[in-house]
């Protein structure tokens, strides 16, 4: 096995981004659009998935169909989505959806909100499930099958590709082969984008983060307080070193986990508090993959 980790990155001299507006911080909300795609008894699969949900982590056993399982899921594409298209929509500020093709395809009405409002969409994939134990093959196939779906419903295809929780050793080399994709957010070992050579061609990595998560109210999170102080401190610790070091933060929201009242409140104090700061810049995935292209273009290009 060649060790190809890459342990130092920009080191201690990272380059600046040159933000537009020379903004001190990119700051990036992808909504997480999963619900309809993720394991479960009608399509295929011997169990019915309630990962980040209200039975995140319990021992279920329920056998056949688990109907709270799929109650969970199906809050958020019934109720969080539309909670969340308002917030920033009243606000008029982007997102980016990392959009599951499959779910998205199952919720016309989610996917002309999305197409009106101009958001981008990364795709998450065919569906939402583990891309490590697909087989080669079956990867390849679910990637085609994910362009072509997002193309079908949302008039365009995706030119970012993210999948669940981590990518196959296979992945980028996948993404870069189909073709049309301008970057892959499966990383999580930076704060800038960077580029990468991919079967001899120039691929763009723009990381994602695990960290600003609402996953953490499994288990780390109990209230929308908590929720508003650790986005605003991770903000507020890149906002000052952006005044020689501009970076970009993420923020990932999960439409059955934000969505719901008690939780939403937290990201609604964010968001007004984040508005209130000079020199922030609330910008879509892609444009910030746009801009890096443009700006910091690939060595040797």
């Amino acid at each position: 096995m060649t060790d190809d980790r890459d342990l130092i990155g920009y080191g201690a001299n990272p380059p600046h981004p040159r933000w537009p507006g020379d903004a001190r911080i990119a700051l990036n909300f992808v909504m997480n659009y999963e619900e309809g795609s993720e394991p479960s008894i009608h399509d295929g699969e011997d169990f019915t998935e309630t990962g980040l949900t209200e039975a995140h982590g319990l021992q279920q056993n329920v056998p056949g169909r688990d109907l709270a399982g799929e109650g969970l899921f199906a809050y958020g594409s019934r109720v969080g989505f539309w909670r969340l298209m308002r917030l920033f929509q009243e606000r008029n500020l982007p997102m980016t959806i990392f959009g599951c093709a499959l779910a998205i395809e199952r919720n016309p009405q989610a996917a002309a909100a999305i197409r009106a409002a101009d958001f981008d969409c990364c795709c998450h994939g065919w569906r939402w499930i583990k891309h490590f134990l697909l087989s080669e093959e079956e990867e390849r196939e679910h990637i085609r099958l994910a362009v072509a779906s997002l193309r079908e419903t949302l008039g365009a295809r995706p030119l970012g590709w993210y999948c669940r929780y981590g990518p196959s050793v296979n992945t980028r080399r996948l993404v870069v082969e189909e073709g049309g994709f301008l970057y892959d957010s499966d990383a999580y070992d930076d704060e800038l984008p960077y580029w990468k050579t991919v079967s001899g061609k120039p691929h763009l990595v723009v990381p994602y983060s695990l960290t600003n998560n609402d996953g953490k109210f499994c288990g780390q999170f109990a209230t929308s307080n908590d929720y508003f102080e650790w986005h605003k401190d991770a903000f507020d610790m890149l906002y000052r070193e952006g005044a020689t070091q501009p970076k970009m933060m993420s923020v990932g929201l999960h439409m059955r986990l934000i969505g719901h009242p008690a939780r939403a409140v937290g990201l609604e104090r964010f968001l007004d508090y984040v508005m209130t700061q000079e020199g922030v810049w609330v910008t879509r995935r892609l444009d910030i993959a746009r801009h890096w292209a443009a700006t910091h273009p690939y060595p040797g290009a």
